[in-house]
């Protein structure tokens, strides 16, 4: 089981950074992560939520908790389309690649955009003088007149969500150590990559990026999505040797609880409050070091958004020798084992929309990878439509999306 972590862990390594799942994952660190996975694949599949014993979300049975009788989740926005969506940086919301996008979304079934609101090195990408995001937020005029941009998008008939990298926040790190995780010597820790991440132990970070998010639903924004909700990759191994302040409680619990939090706080508004959480989470148990388990969190959004890349299970995954190579395959394994998490939920269980492959995984190496394009987002829509789902976001990190895919 040790390996099989390592190998997640080591995964999420690969996509995080700046694409937060795209194309830029290296090759050598994938095919480790993929050898690490093998080892384990012929035990593990078919999923691993009928695992004997306790499971993340068991009661004191250890039988999976279902939803109290009685209770029925409110929807904030009851009125939303079936959201079909495609990710949009902030570059292409506030420059002239915005129209090409919309044509997209003007000619096939394509409704919605996901628009980093705060980006994955930390930055809030329009200008802002609200002094709760001023304390700790460092804006940029990526998105020059973000009134204008909402309005032009309800023109459209666009549903717009506005996406925040939560926890994994170079700039705030590096502005308020104090806020962050330090070495011995008081320097900011990072990651392989330059990034580093902030404390989500601390009360402050959790106010600030609700403070984000709240002013982003005032500006327009229907939906609100968290991403990077979770400790650094790999954290178990690092946490003894750095200095950081924190709590009692479990960083399972504590991720827990943020999400929880966020979304008491945002509900009033009237903000669905989603999470992007990694595409293994659905097939293993909890992952105890970055914080991160699939029904606690699932349990408290009004969205989940599995990222379930066909490109980033390895070898033997859901009985594919080379998953990327079967996008339909893939997805509808990665589907199976997300129901068996969510299905105990009962009324608690949230929308189900994840994200999808729309790029093409050139760094798997020859033979491990294939060219993506209307066929594989089309086996990948057919897939979710046949496991009863039929919402979903594309992903590409450079918002180059296939035009004539069965939307």
């Amino acid at each position: 089981m040790d390996a099989i972590v390592s190998a997640l862990l080591l995964l999420l390594h690969v996509w995080t950074g700046t694409s937060a799942g795209g194309g830029t994952e290296s090759a050598s660190a994938e095919r480790l992560a993929a050898k690490l996975l093998t080892a384990q694949a012929a035990q593990l599949q078919p999923g691993l939520a009928a695992l004997p014993g306790k499971t993340p979300d068991a009661g004191p049975s250890g039988k999976p908790e279902t939803a109290g009788a009685g209770f029925v989740k409110h929807d904030p926005q009851p009125g939303a389309p079936k959201v079909k969506g495609i990710y949009v940086t902030a570059y292409s919301a506030g420059g002239s690649r915005l129209d090409s996008l919309l044509k997209l979304l003007d000619d096939t079934e394509l409704n919605s955009m996901v628009i980093d609101v705060k980006d994955d090195s930390g930055y809030i990408t329009y200008p802002t003088t609200n002094p709760d995001l001023l304390k700790y937020g460092k804006p940029q005029k990526f998105i020059r007149d973000l009134p204008a941009l909402m309005a032009k998008l309800k023109q459209h008939g666009v549903y717009p969500i506005g996406r925040i990298v939560v926890f994994k926040d170079t700039v705030l790190a590096k502005q308020h150590p104090e806020l962050s995780f330090r070495r011995k010597d008081g320097s900011v820790w990072s990651n392989g990559k330059g990034d580093s991440f902030v404390n989500a132990y601390r009360k402050e970070v959790w106010d600030y990026n609700i403070a984000v998010a709240k002013e982003a639903a005032k500006m327009g924004f229907k939906e609100i999505q968290f991403d990077y909700v979770r400790f650094p990759e790999g954290f178990e191994k690092k946490a003894d040797s750095l200095v950081f302040d924190k709590t009692k409680d479990s960083r399972v619990d504590t991720i827990a609880a943020f999400v929880k939090y966020a979304k008491a706080q945002l509900e009033p508004l009237g903000v669905r409050v989603s999470v992007d959480i990694f595409g293994y989470a659905a097939s293993v148990p909890a992952a105890e070091g970055i914080g991160q388990d699939f029904v606690k969190i699932s349990k408290n959004v009004d969205v989940i958004s599995p990222m379930i890349y066909p490109s980033h299970y390895g070898t033997g995954w859901f009985g594919v020798k080379d998953p990327d190579t079967s996008p339909y395959a893939t997805i509808k394994g990665a589907m199976k084992d997300t129901h068996k998490k969510l299905d105990p939920l009962g009324s608690y269980q949230p929308f189900i929309r994840p994200w999808i492959q729309d790029f093409t995984a050139s760094w798997l190496g020859k033979g491990h990878y294939i060219p993506y394009g209307k066929a594989q987002v089309d086996a990948q829509i057919k897939a979710l439509r046949e496991s009863g789902v039929g919402e979903y976001l594309l992903w590409n990190a450079n918002n180059r999306y296939t035009a004539d895919a069965a939307y």
